[in-house]
């Protein structure tokens, strides 16, 4: 990636309307696979065995997408890669509602994956090269717009569902809104790049390596909360299944609220004070909700933890784009892939600590790791 933008005009505010529409559909179309599991178990008739197999594919799918992704944007430009991804979420996400077997199931997983993946990685990519030609912090706002999109894909598909609406129309109704979203956008992605050559794939070093790891910790973070808060909620303090899962809903409003309002924050207080801060926040979260007693303690906890990881991530972004140990593109591709390893192996790893111990002590050992993130802010944003 480059900031020199001879013969072209600089990213202006078509270029970041442009960005945000493009997280928004990334959210949208990736939570709108969520509704349809469901359909797809009864669809092929498997356990949940099987079906969590499956889910595998999906996630390797963005493990080998992410790397690739770097190159890719260094070679073809943002623009052009944003653009494949989202077609190929657009074409894949009908296979999904209506694929019979497991095997084309798997396939058609790994490719919704892949796309994913291509498509979260070129989105930032995008938005740091929009952020440093603005000269002021855009990042979280960008992210904010994805929470949007994922709550809208997720509830719109859900209404859908619940009209009546077939899962093949529903899903076509998420390709039609995507793609009507992306057609006035396109004009707009910015296709400054270098033109770069070399293998497809490229280690993470030095500097990089350690940020990947501070995003794997607050990804860990962002996946005990889906994954098991809901469970703490119920085995920790009393609350009925059916009700257990506002733990999560309190926790993403606030983080999409954060986020919303993070572009001010990062621009009044600068990145190291909300890197600095906003860790603390999230580590005292978890230890509210650990410590306290009561229901309405834990669910506070939750609150405090999103608003306090609401722009972790964001700034972690800003900072691959802006380091010099690696291409901007090929850092944060790496970053990415790193980060996401988190949601990936973090919940399964709260589960075998929870199983030596309980929830509690593996909650209170990701606040332990999210003080390594504290403990780096420093060096982060210098």
């Amino acid at each position: 990636m480059t900031t020199d933008y001879a013969g072209q005009p600089a990213p202006g505010i078509a270029q970041q309307i442009a960005t945000r529409v493009t997280f928004f559909v990334a959210g949208f179309g990736m939570s709108a696979w969520a509704p349809l599991v469901p359909f797809v178990k009864v669809r092929l008739s498997i356990d949940e065995g099987s079906l969590g197999l499956l889910l595998l594919c999906l996630g390797a799918g963005s493990m080998l997408g992410m790397p690739l992704t770097g190159v890719l944007t260094g070679r073809l430009g943002c623009r052009w890669v944003i653009l494949l991804a989202a077609a190929l979420i657009c074409l894949d996400l009908p296979l999904l509602a209506v694929m019979e077997s497991q095997a084309g199931m798997a396939a058609a997983l790994l490719l919704f994956g892949a796309a994913i993946g291509m498509l979260d990685v070129a989105m930032n990519i995008h938005a740091v090269l929009v952020e440093k030609a603005s000269g002021r912090a855009m990042m979280s706002g960008f992210h904010g717009f994805f929470s949007i999109g994922s709550i809208a894909g997720a509830l719109g598909v859900s209404a859908l569902l619940w009209l009546g609406l077939s899962p093949l129309l529903a899903a076509l109704a998420v390709v039609a809104v995507m793609l009507l979203l992306m057609a006035p956008a396109r004009r707009h992605l910015w296709p400054q790049h270098e033109q770069q050559s070399g293998p497809l794939l490229v280690l993470p070093r030095g500097w990089v390596v350690f940020l990947g790891f501070l995003c794997f910790v607050m990804f860990l973070l962002e996946g005990a909360m889906l994954d098991w808060g809901a469970l703490f909620l119920i085995g920790s303090r009393g609350m009925a299944p059916e009700h257990a899962g506002i733990g999560y809903a309190v926790f993403s409003v606030a983080m999409t609220l954060g986020r919303l309002n993070g572009d001010r924050i990062v621009q009044a207080l600068g990145r190291f004070r909300v890197l600095l801060f906003g860790s603390l926040c999230a580590v005292a979260g978890l230890l509210l909700a650990i410590l306290a007693p009561g229901l309405l303690s834990a669910l506070a906890g939750f609150v405090l933890v999103g608003i306090g990881a609401a722009n972790l991530v964001p700034i972690m972004f800003s900072a691959a784009g802006n380091q010099t140990a690696m291409p901007a593109n090929l850092a944060i591709a790496s970053v990415t892939t790193l980060g996401y390893a988190g949601i990936l192996a973090g919940p399964a790893l709260i589960g075998f600590i929870a199983q030596l111990s309980n929830l509690s002590v593996a909650f209170a050992c990701v606040a332990a790791l999210m003080l390594v993130v504290t403990a780096s802010a420093r060096f982060v944003t210098r």
